[in-house]
């Protein structure tokens, strides 16, 4: 947790110093699930609603290409039914219904289509998923229900995890800002020995505005 500190004041009160960056805040609804797999065999499952909510810096590195670091809270969970049992939640668990309190640091590229002030841009790269805390609910097919918090620990759910990140979104001369996101989970967040694979899969779409909304000029005019 420390170190997650430290990196939002780094961000908060360094960075923003910097001549020509821009930093925005986002926000916005999105739709969570997994890939849920027991020995190779694909379980079923169901997606939830959450949300994110962050910052996003734009720092200028080549003509229309920037770096996009951003770091946001994420709502994300799954529901998953299950086709053959496994030790995690728990050997005898017919289903389980999670809710999970992420927060995340990307390091994204970020691409404009056009100079102009309102433009098309695409955003791709990984981030560094931290599961601060979450919540579980499963039903045991010997009857009976289990509503508790989830446990992260070696033998457990894991507290870190990565993912790869794409963003398509619309940027006005105002500094407003559109975008949707896909998030695909590279790394699996059950930690038990011989457990299932568990990884994130979220679709979202958010609206933010940079808050000092500085755009660089660049005068092509041949000079005489």
């Amino acid at each position: 947790m420390k170190s997650i500190l430290l990196i939002i004041s780094f961000l908060v009160t360094v960075i923003p110093g910097i001549s020509q960056n821009q930093l925005g805040i986002f926000a916005g609804p999105q739709a969570t699930g997994t890939l849920y797999s027991i020995n190779n065999q694909k379980q079923d499952q169901k997606m939830k609603f959450g949300f994110q909510a962050g910052a996003v810096m734009k720092v200028p590195f080549e003509n229309k290409l920037f770096f996009a670091p951003s770091a946001f809270y994420s709502l994300k969970g799954y529901d998953v039914t299950y086709s053959s049992f496994n030790g995690l939640p728990d050997a005898n668990a017919k289903d389980n219904s999670t809710r999970i309190h992420t927060f995340e640091l990307a390091a994204l590229l970020q691409y404009d289509f056009s100079n102009q002030p309102g433009h098309f841009f695409i955003k791709a790269g990984p981030s560094l998923d931290f599961q601060l805390f979450g919540n579980e609910k499963f039903n045991l097919a010997n009857g009976g229900s289990v509503d508790r918090k989830m446990s992260f620990a070696p033998n457990d759910y894991g507290r870190y995890s990565a993912n790869l990140l794409g963003q398509l979104g619309f940027e006005t001369a105002s500094g407003f800002m559109i975008f949707a996101q896909y998030s695909h989970g590279a790394a699996n967040i059950s930690n038990r020995d011989a457990g299932p694979s568990i990884k994130h899969r979220v679709y979202g779409i958010s609206i933010g505005k940079y808050l000092n909304n500085k755009k660089i000029v660049i005068d092509t005019r041949n000079k005489e």
